[in-house]
């Protein structure tokens, strides 16, 4: 059984390597260990730390939702980590590598929470009145770990990989947009790198964010009132280097755009 003192460590790794920018060892390797449960202790322990240094929590991000992806990584179901509000950038802004460390972009659609679920046997339909509009999102995934050679346990404990996220300026009712069969084109300097449709996060979007809702209730740490929730890639992640513009069009949405530089 992994000791305290040990989640300590781990996490003491993960915290530096955030606040510093600089890439470190797989975690698993560096401490021998593969627990999920562990991984979600030091996750735990880091959103802890991090709120009572007066970071703002806004909402959160869902993770391996590709079932391809988690057949890679053996597990049966999403992860997640915690969205923070010095994170989020707006829709065309020009964001600095110097906050990030090796970043890849995901086009997504994001929901933002008109009431809270506290449910852990919420139905579909009850996710989906609780849900006050929709956005086109892209998300920045970055992780601490070197030359992105993660496993599970790493990305767990590493908060899902998370790094920033842009928000549209669109929002639509749930019910105005196919986000199912919507379309998703990527552009990278104008030209398409990644294409998806909404069913390639977990068959439909709402799929994973009822998990996550499910989820995070019987955690005791229930989705909340105006939260808003990445609900997962629906097209394949590609890398982002200084000079890039990226703009994302999914169907339905107004197209968002954001730049990054050095």
């Amino acid at each position: 059984m992994t000791t305290t003192e040990t989640i300590t460590q781990i996490a003491d790794a993960v915290f530096e390597a955030r606040n510093s920018l600089k890439q470190i060892k797989p975690l698993r390797e560096t401490f021998r260990v593969d627990s999920i449960e562990t991984a979600q202790k030091v996750q735990d322990y880091n959103t802890n730390r991090w709120i009572k240094q007066g970071r703002h929590m806004v909402g959160r991000k869902i993770g391996l939702t590709s079932k391809a992806v988690q057949e890679q990584f053996g597990v049966n179901e999403p992860d997640f980590g915690i969205l923070w509000a010095d994170y989020a950038f707006e829709d065309r802004a020009t964001v600095s590598m110097r906050r990030l460390m090796q970043p890849r972009m995901e086009a997504e659609v994001a929901f933002v929470m008109d009431r809270a679920i506290d449910n852990p046997d919420a139905t579909l339909p009850e996710l989906i009145s609780a849900i006050a509009y929709a956005l086109p999102a892209i998300e920045i995934v970055d992780t601490a770990i070197e030359n992105w050679n993660i496993k599970l346990f790493d990305t767990i404990a590493d908060n899902a990989s998370a790094g920033g996220y842009v928000l549209g300026t669109s929002p639509r009712k749930v019910t105005d947009v196919d986000l199912k069969l919507g379309g998703v084109v990527m552009s990278r300097n104008a030209l398409p790198v990644s294409l998806g449709v909404g069913a390639a996060c977990l068959g439909h979007p709402f799929n994973a964010t009822l998990w996550l809702a499910r989820k995070m209730a019987s955690l005791g740490r229930p989705v909340g009132a105006g939260d808003i929730v990445l609900s997962g890639a629906l097209s394949p992640m590609t890398p982002a280097a200084a000079g890039d513009v990226y703009s994302v069009e999914i169907q339905g949405f107004v197209p968002l755009q954001v730049a990054f530089a050095c």
